[in-house]
């Protein structure tokens, strides 16, 4: 049987936890922060973990973080 290949882009975007949760970092940090309020700005600097919903997607781009 063949391996199967990690998604390439997964593996740089994406962090599993210890206890198999999937971290990210959001989105619009790059440039145009100044329409932005401070508060988004803070809050949008944390990473976040991916939704149960998109677990199933993130399992099959990355199936030996598991």
């Amino acid at each position: 049987m063949f391996k199967m290949k990690t998604h390439s882009g997964s593996k740089k975007r994406f962090k599993v936890t210890g206890k198999g949760k999937v971290k990210h970092k959001k989105s619009g940090q790059r440039h145009l922060l100044a329409g932005d309020s401070g508060n988004q700005n803070r809050k949008s600097r944390k990473a976040v973990i991916v939704s149960d919903s998109d677990m199933k997607v993130m399992k099959k781009f990355m199936p030996y973080s598991f």
